[in-house]
């Protein structure tokens, strides 16, 4: 099992990225949670990682932070999730917003996110709420990213194109969130967020 990474991050992308370890590179899935706490290129660059196995491949899934992995598996232990769905779900809603939900049985927040339907929704409040605990102090939004507007609209469309979406309904939800409110271009998640919740629509 790969439990973690350490090495030289040579590639990224809102939902997959490269590390280089002694010359070997590993491609990682990744939530926008950990895309957004990146350094640039070429730095070096430290995960947790989960490694998927199934009978024709093995996917390796990477987060910033040991907590957020454990969210991760929490949510794949639930029946009809995999862990493409964990990781949509953990790139649609924060960590703490995601243990709220599901404490306080909070359906309609859940269903925001991409793929959760009602009775998904249900699911997760049924099967982890005794297992999830209490949010952990100090959790928030990450700070805003310095990136150039354009290049943050480039980013959160080729991230909901990677989630499953077609081009020009990630471009019609990017314009709506802009519109709706221009201060989530500071950052891409955000961005990523408001556009998920319009695309659902």
């Amino acid at each position: 099992m790969i439990a973690s990474l350490h090495g030289t991050l040579v590639r990224k992308s809102p939902t997959e990225i490269v590390i280089d370890v002694q010359g070997v590179g590993y491609g990682v899935s990744i939530p926008l949670s950990t895309f957004e706490v990146l350094g640039d290129l070429n730095t070096q660059v430290s995960l947790f990682t989960y490694l998927h196995v199934r009978e024709d491949a093995l996917q390796l899934f990477g987060f910033v932070s040991e907590e957020e992995r454990n969210l991760f598996k929490l949510l794949i232990s639930v029946t009809g999730i995999g862990p493409k769905m964990g990781q949509s779900i953990l790139s649609g809603i924060s960590g703490a917003e995601l243990r709220n939900a599901i404490i306080q049985g909070n359906s309609a927040m859940l269903t925001s996110v991409p793929g959760v339907g009602r009775k998904l929704a249900e699911r997760l409040v049924l099967e982890l709420r005794d297992k999830i605990g209490k949010v952990s102090p100090g959790s928030s939004l990450l700070a805003a990213s310095t990136e150039a507007q354009t290049q943050i609209r480039s980013e959160a469309l080729l991230a909901l194109t990677s989630l499953g979406y077609n081009r020009a309904a990630a471009e019609r939800a990017i314009r709506l969130a802009i519109k709706d409110n221009s201060s989530v271009e500071a950052s891409i998640e955000l961005l990523i967020k408001a556009a998920l919740r319009h695309a659902v629509k």
